[in-house]
């Protein structure tokens, strides 16, 4: 690597205190003329290098960690004039100029330690300072190496793997390749888009902006609730050179509502005179970077009449509450039931009942990517790039906004640096569209991550009562659910929330007398979204906890009155919906059983030599989870083209936000059609260039997608043998000679080409069979069902309040393995944002907005992480495979808060289960056991 500058030396070589330049990766460059520029802001703003990411601003997250003579350094924390003379090295220049980087890149890439690749530079970056240091020896070195970089997405256990092997010297785990014959499915293929995500070239939201763009800022509301009033914002902007415009509700071309489900589409572009959240934002200031930038937002012209805001469930349900929507009766969004049976009476007769009240709190999703994006006017279409998990339903919005046909906005969906539902919504994506509708240069924002934090969807916080029943054999009779969830001041997906929990309430059980109800209740808090799991997680905390009492009552171990109680073929859901085909529960249990025995082994032996005040336990939670929108229209659709030279192209809408869609949709493409998966040309998502795929969300693009996109290879496959002449069992080639069939050249010149350039192409669409529920619940919701179940390992320090989890085994039906080590990924992840919400993770509205003081799990609060695959094929899925990204959380917290009973004896009955609240309920009950 570049030797550290022991001082900074000027070019004839005399020590000096004031050199003007500094080394990049290996080129000598000026320094700005302002010494106290960040050198983020220079690398990013000025000289272009986009690899180093801002995700925080305040030296919180580390996506933005450099190498400074050797040494890791946070670039948002560090001015221009500190580096005069210095060696700076980014994660475009650390193969050359680091002794382990092009090693450490490959490890990356070989142990899919990449996901959504946001912080990976900074990983990269901040392990190779420790590698090349010396400091890296072992695991637990490795975990120190990176302690300074957050990751939201992987669960950090892969990225030390890679550390670990380059730090330690280990042989290097070789990548996994496209293999040139037999099948792509089942293989643990290396990501497709995992070399840009190493060297940096991967283009998020805030990347690659044309060096002409103005940029947004937003004036907001310092009230949860205001009134508001504009001043005189023609003398604002005569007052400040270089502000073009301001842009109020008046600007908006067209309806100024939008949401992610058209009936409910209640949040405004920009409200008319009152606010209803915190940071709402009532205008817009385009202008010149630099002015726009250093503008004192607390003189713009507004005044604020503030107003008594509603921020409880039980204060919005009171009958003189005020109403946030005159549209609506009162302040429930909506309410979701299913019933069946009697509960009344198999609640009398049953042998053995448990009740209980469980409250959980806001989640922030706290993706490493603040909301980013740009746009343009291109004659008379506008043009968003943004990270956004829902390209064609943005454009749907984005066309009513601007009051024109959906043919005139084009969404390009950018690098997504992680999502969880969080980037469903849209954000900065309509104040852009309507900016560029009214100026003549490409326009772009970056939010602050106050500003993420304060107005972004969160986890609907749940307020649960419930009761469960069983007989005196130990099955299941009863279960009685209301929960009331949060979902703060606009729709959102309080709607999908409402609907999914009461099918899921129940858990993945046969119950035959059956009711559950939830409620979304608005209030005066930014909305409450899309997370990972609608809604289910939080109800299982709940709901599995009661199995476990019950269980107990009856003298059943946990897992086998699980499996007495568990979902087969042939069962029904209470929604009267039957499952014939991949109900895997049982075989998930199954596969547990082994770890259970040998978890609950363990921890009577460190309970027996463990110190006072320490204990261990074991705890376990079962799931189901179905896959797709609830009870609602559900397509994706897939073309697949043949170019006049041969060159194959795959259309795939699939927004992929670190979970792999890039990777795996091409996979069973490539098997469908019969080629290797690289002599597929893939075009991503694009609203004027790819069908749509719908949202990636509900854990459904795997299932859905990769359905459409199996029907599509298949038909493509179809045509291109029946134009060869060729039998059914042919083998299709494709390299830069054309398309070969059983090795003949395919002749396409001069065949007539379809309207987007393809001589032979196939489009397929896949929308599973679902009914409407009635106003009973009852109907079919979901295509297909995951299933599965988790062991969690805790530590509870009983004198301080404090759990660690050790252990977390996971055992998930996932249909089919399309991609094993992928499918690794997402349970890892996953189980890192389920320590998080079972131990850590508590939003305050309006407060603490930023990654310092709201904890994510970071390398050191995450267990051990095995991860089991039980395959029970489903007919529907593209060879038989169905979602993994959301069913991996539902049970982690679940089965962490049945650990912390199993150690103390106490139960745990709200979230997150932060010191003060175990040692409250340890006083409560007197002592731990």
């Amino acid at each position: 690597m570049t030797q550290p500058l022991p001082e900074a030396t000027s070019r004839d070589g005399d020590t000096t205190a004031d050199a003007g330049w500094f080394d990049l990766n290996g080129a000598r460059l000026p320094l700005p003329a302002d010494p106290s520029r960040r050198l983020l802001d220079h690398l990013r703003t000025d000289l272009r290098q986009f690899g180093t990411k801002e995700g925080c601003r305040q030296g919180d997250c580390g996506s933005c960690t450099v190498l400074i003579d050797g040494k890791a350094r946070y670039a948002c924390l560090v001015p221009v004039g500190q580096i005069a003379g210095r060696s700076v090295v980014t994660v475009e220049g650390m193969a050359e100029r680091t002794q382990c980087g092009g090693r450490l890149q490959h490890a990356f890439l070989a142990h899919q330690a990449v996901q959504c690749g946001f912080c990976t530079p900074g990983m990269l970056l901040a392990s190779a300072a420790a590698i090349d240091a010396g400091r890296v020896t072992d695991r637990a070195s490795a975990r120190e190496a990176i302690d300074g970089v957050l990751c939201r997405c992987t669960g950090y256990q892969k990225i030390v793997d890679a550390v670990t092997e380059v730090g330690c010297g280990a042989p290097a785990r070789p990548c996994t390749m496209p293999p040139a014959q037999g099948t792509m499915v089942g293989v643990p293929l290396t990501r497709l888009d995992g070399p840009e995500k190493v060297d940096g070239s991967q283009c998020f939201g805030a990347d690659g902006w044309p060096a002409d763009s103005l940029v947004l800022r937003a004036v907001r509301s310092p009230h949860h609730r205001a009134s508001f009033a504009f001043g005189d914002i023609d003398a604002f902007v005569a007052a400040h050179p270089g502000v073009h415009r301001v842009l109020t509700h008046a600007d908006v071309p067209g309806q100024n509502l939008h949401g992610v489900a058209t009936p409910y589409a209640d949040q405004p572009v920009l409200p008319v005179a009152e606010v209803r959240h915190y940071l709402e934002a009532v205008a817009l200031v385009i202008g010149e970077p630099e002015v726009v930038a250093a503008l004192d937002l607390e003189d713009f012209p507004v005044t604020w009449q503030p107003l008594v805001p509603v921020m409880a469930v039980a204060d919005a349900l009171r009958d003189d509450s005020p109403k946030l929507h005159d549209s609506r009766p009162d302040n429930v969004l909506i309410e979701g039931v299913v019933r069946q049976g009697d509960t009344t009476e198999a609640l009398k007769d049953a042998r053995h009942v448990v009740s209980a009240s469980f409250t959980s709190s806001f989640v922030e999703h706290a993706y490493l990517e603040p909301e980013a994006g740009w746009a343009r006017r291109v004659g008379d279409v506008v043009e968003i790039y943004s990270s956004t998990q829902a390209p064609h339903p943005h454009r749907a919005d984005l066309a009513r906004i601007l009051g024109v046909a959906p043919e005139r906005v084009r969404v390009v969906a950018t690098a997504v640096g992680g999502g969880f539902g969080g980037k469903l919504d849209m954000t900065l994506q309509p104040w852009l569209a309507i900016a560029a509708w009214h100026v003549d240069r490409p326009v772009g924002m970056v939010f602050s991550r106050e500003e993420s934090m304060a107005t972004s969807t969160k986890r609907h916080p749940a307020s649960i009562v419930s009761t469960m029943a069983a007989d005196a054999e130990g099955r299941l009779c009863a279960v009685e659910f209301d929960g009331d969830y949060n979902t703060g001041a606009f729709a959102s997906w309080g709607t999908a929330v409402a609907n999914r929990v009461p099918v899921h309430a129940g858990g993945p059980y046969v119950i035959p007398h059956y009711r559950a109800r939830a409620r979304a209740v608005h209030t005066h808090i930014t909305p409450a979204g899309a997370f990972r799991g609608f809604g289910v997680p939080q109800t299982t905390m709940s709901q599995e906890q009661l199995i476990d009492e019950l269980a107990r009552k009856v003298g059943i171990d946990a897992l086998e009155f699980r499996v007495i109680n568990a979902m087969r073929p042939g069962d029904s859901l209470p929604t009267g919906q039957v499952l014939d085909h991949s109900v895997g529960l049982v075989e998930c249990l199954d596969a547990l059983r082994p770890a259970w025995l040998e978890a609950q082994a363990r921890v009577a032996t460190l309970n027996a030599a463990s110190p006072a005040g320490i204990r261990h336990g074991v705890g376990l939670a079962a799931f189901f989870y179905g896959c797709g929108n609830t009870a609602l229209p559900n397509p994706s659709t897939v073309r697949f083209g043949v170019r006049p030279d041969g060159t194959v192209v795959l259309h795939q809408g699939a927004v992929d936000a670190g979970q792999g869609a890039n990777t795996v949709i091409p996979q069973i493409a490539a098997d469908a059609l019969g080629v290797p998966v690289d002599q597929l040309h893939i075009v991503g998502p694009d609203t004027h260039l790819t069908p749509d795929c719908g949202r990636t969300s509900a854990s459904r693009q795997t299932f859905i997608t990769g359905r459409a996109a199996f029907l599509a290879g298949t038909a493509l496959r179809r045509r291109l043998l029946e134009l060869a002449g060729a039998p059914a069992d042919a083998r299709i080639h494709a390299n830069a000679d054309g398309l070969h069939i059983d090795g003949q050249r395919l002749d396409l010149r001069g065949l007539p080409v379809d309207a987007h350039g393809y001589t032979v192409a196939a489009e397929e669409s896949f929308d599973p069979p679902i009914t409407a529920l009635d106003a009973a619940g009852q109907g079919s919701p979901y295509g297909t069902y995951a299933f599965g179940a988790q062991i969690a390992e805790v530590v509870v320090d009983c004198e301080s309040g404090r759990v660690r989890v050790s252990k977390v085994v996971a055992a998930h039906d996932v249909g089919r393995m399309i991609n094993p080590t992928l499918l690794e990924g997402q349970v890892e992840g996953a189980v890192a944002q389920g320590v998080g919400l079972a131990l850590m993770e508590q939003y305050h509205p309006g407060k603490h907005n930023n990654l310092h003081d709201y904890l994510i799990a970071t390398v050191h609060d995450m267990p051990e992480v095995r991860a089991i695959f039980v395959e029970a094929p489903n007919p529907l899925g593209p060879y038989g495979a169905k979602g993994i990204g959301e069913p991996a959380l539902v049970p982690t917290a679940a089965a962490i808060l049945n650990a912390i009973h199993d150690a103390t004896g106490v139960r745990i009955r709200q979230a997150p289960a932060l010191p003060d609240v175990v040692l409250r309920a340890l006083a409560e009950q007197g002592g731990h056991d």
